[in-house]
């Protein structure tokens, strides 16, 4: 970014203010092998950023690239050196930013080099394979403001030298989630979300931008196929964030975005809502289980009156903003949710809580120790 600037060349001094933080997608973690943990955390318009002391110091590594608006960050699982940075926030505030393409080091973060899919403006995902770091998966979520042919789900089998389109769905749909069995690589879940996002406009009041729906294959790409058995209509489906549980791949949850009208409005709120212009009383954020690898899902939350009052409130009722759900690597039971809160559950999704001493709202990413569940690092607004 400095090399291309007109302003290269003058010289700058820091003048303040301090301590200003900024909206945080993403985080990647190396598990230590009798040190500590190496954690690169991914913003929205900082770029990226390294500690090698569990976040006592932390180094920007992103700063000369084109872009600094990361929408993901992944680490090779057999090789932690190479990492891959998505570029484009594929949350649609008005203030994201778009990206320029795919990037890659292969020196833990020293140097980078663009290794394409420019148009593509966000990224959503990137899943690496678990032997082999030359195959890697991308859900580009495409332009937010206009409609754009590369999004979808990508794949290179060379280390990014090439790329093929594997799911295309239309130049209004994108790719904003994905998931690989890890005992099977060949089997994926991809999410795609059709939204285009007007300037003026609230995406609550879009219907025609609200159809999500998950697919799989079971040969890395080649073919696909819905499976929404037990998913709200179309028509309500917002957002929708998958995972997998690594100990039990069968288990996977889904968290939607539902626009079903979950009660009549009262005189008073219907006057809200045509003055204000936002739309009915909605569900919010539900969680849906499958339990046999994603042919058949249930709604496992929420249930009771006092679960569907809280999960209406923990997306503020801009689910389209998060989406993001994690489940305990060790424990298919144990979920974690993102929204203005952290909420987890301890029973499978039935009943969820909010994690208690966090100090900051808007919750868009969560890494959990495969090797200890009870290390965990979230990043927030």
């Amino acid at each position: 970014m400095k090399k291309n600037s007109p302003f290269k060349d003058l010289k700058w001094q820091f003048l303040g203010p301090t301590n200003v933080s900024g909206r945080c997608t993403d985080v990647a973690v190396v598990t230590p092998k009798g040190k500590n943990y190496t954690i690169y955390v991914a913003t929205a318009t900082g770029g990226v950023w390294k500690t090698e002391n569990e976040g006592t110091t932390w180094v920007p590594i992103f700063d000369q690239e084109l872009s600094t608006s990361i929408g993901d960050i992944a680490i090779a699982p057999s090789n932690p050196d190479i990492i891959w940075v998505g570029t484009g926030e594929a949350n649609i505030f008005r203030s994201s930013h778009a990206g320029c393409g795919i990037y890659k080091s292969t020196d833990g973060g020293k140097t980078w080099q663009h290794m394409g899919l420019t148009d593509t403006n966000t990224i959503a995902r990137i899943v690496l394979h678990p032997q082999n770091p030359d195959i890697v998966y991308v859900a580009a979520s495409g332009h937010e403001w206009t409609f754009n042919s590369e999004r979808g789900v990508y794949k290179t089998t060379d280390g990014g030298k090439t790329w093929t389109k594997i799911l295309y769905v239309n130049e209004q749909t994108g790719a904003v989630d994905l998931a690989m069995d890890p005992t099977h690589p060949e089997t994926l879940y991809a999410v795609t979300w059709q939204r285009v996002r007007k300037k003026w406009s609230d995406p609550r009041n879009e219907p025609q931008y609200r159809r999500s729906g998950i697919w799989k294959s079971v040969d890395g790409g080649q073919t696909w196929q819905q499976i929404n058995n037990g998913l709200p209509e179309p028509r309500f489906r917002g957002r929708i964030g998958i995972d997998i549980c690594l100990s039990k791949p069968n288990v996977l949850y889904a968290l939607v975005d539902n626009y079903e009208v979950s009660r009549e409005l009262t005189e008073e709120e219907k006057a809200d809502v045509y003055v204000r212009g936002l739309g009915a009383h909605i569900k919010g954020a539900t969680v849906y289980r499958s339990d046999d690898g994603g042919e058949n899902w249930r709604l496992v939350a929420p249930t009771t009156k006092e679960m569907k009052a809280y999960l209406e409130r923990h997306s503020g009722t801009y689910g389209w903003v998060f989406g993001q759900i994690r489940v305990d690597p060790n424990n298919e039971d144990r979920v974690f949710i993102m929204g203005v809160p952290m909420s987890v559950s301890e029973d499978g999704g039935k009943t969820f809580r909010r994690v208690p001493n966090i100090y900051h709202g808007d919750h868009h990413g969560l890494w959990i120790d495969p090797d200890n569940s009870n290390y965990i690092v979230n990043v927030n607004d």
